[in-house]
């Protein structure tokens, strides 16, 4: 295996026989064996924590010891990660972290002067210590997250609905603010299965599960909670705003051309509706009311959404 960190900032790095840049730098041979002691025990200490976050502060933790800097900041896309310590200056030393052709991840070191290459070399060396347990911390994140996913729509699982919903009534709770609850069902999704197959049927709730990711803000949730049906937690929402949501997404899923393998289908759902509305509310007390709201809508027609109050 190879670790590739690319610094952007030089023209000339030091790559090896196989193209990558050296896991470990040439140095002077006065400096090489304290840097490569620290790079050791760097990576010692990274071994103790699988969290990202954490991993990160480590590091910064470590190594302002030996490179004096204002801020650090890591990015990883795919997993939507973004943690920075300290502000952002003038000057900034940005790395690519690639190991095995798998990218981890951006870091980039910034200060009010310019870094000397002596500097940069040992921060070259001293990600040499970041990049493996890194690796393993990333994996962990995906494997955890991989645990929590639906395999079909990228949506939240059951069991993340079953680990969430008690803290979030709770929370609604203590901060007295209301949590708004969907439930969604598609309709007659039995007959588009009999009529069409199930790869058909399987586009279809990938198209409703993505039109409810679309639908809802960055701090809401959306779950798929059985077959064809779907859970959407809106934090901070009152009763109009949830119904105005749930009505907004029945349109969009009711306009919506689904396409499979050639395929034309076109779809409905019904949604029922309830917040929280009381100190006594517990995951049992909502899951009820937004069942018996989705029953209504179910049985007053369909395609349609129905709201569910608590009882006085």
């Amino acid at each position: 295996m190879s670790a590739v960190i690319q610094q952007q900032e030089h023209k000339q790095p030091r790559y090896d026989r196989l193209g990558n840049l050296a896991m470990v730098m040439p140095l002077p041979q006065d400096d090489s064996q304290d840097e490569l002691q620290h790079a050791l025990r760097l990576s010692g200490i990274l071994q103790t924590t699988l969290d990202v976050s954490q991993l990160i502060d480590i590091f910064a933790h470590e190594i302002i010891r030996l490179v004096d800097y204002q801020s650090i900041s890591y990015t990883q896309d795919e997993l939507g990660i973004k943690h920075s310590i300290g502000n952002s200056a003038a000057h900034s030393c940005t790395y690519r972290l690639v190991v095995s052709g798998e990218t981890l991840g951006e870091l980039v070191i910034s200060r009010r002067k310019k870094f000397t290459k002596a500097e940069t070399t040992l921060i070259e060396t001293l990600l040499c210590g970041l990049v493996y347990p890194l690796r393993n911390a990333l994996l962990y994140k995906k494997a955890v997250e991989a645990a929590h996913k639906d395999p079909l729509t990228g949506v939240n699982n059951r069991a993340s609905m079953d680990e969430v919903i008690d803290r979030e009534v709770n929370l609604a709770i203590r901060h007295k603010t209301q949590l708004s609850l969907l439930a969604m069902d598609i309709d007659h999704f039995k007959k588009i299965n009999d009529n069409y197959g199930h790869a058909v049927g399987d586009c279809v709730i990938k198209a409703v599960a993505e039109a409810a990711k679309t639908a809802i803000r960055s701090s809401d949730m959306v779950f798929r909670y059985g077959g064809e049906e779907f859970l959407i937690l809106l934090s901070n929402t009152d009763r109009d705003g949830a119904t105005l949501l749930a009505e907004r997404l029945r349109q969009k899923i009711e306009e919506t051309c689904i396409i499979c393998d050639g395929t034309h289908v076109s779809t409905t759902v019904s949604i029922g509706v309830t917040c929280t509305q009381r100190d006594s509310e517990t995951r049992e007390s909502l899951f009820a009311r937004a069942d018996a709201a989705l029953y209504e809508a179910k049985s007053g027609g369909r395609n349609c959404c129905r709201y569910q109050a608590a009882a006085e």
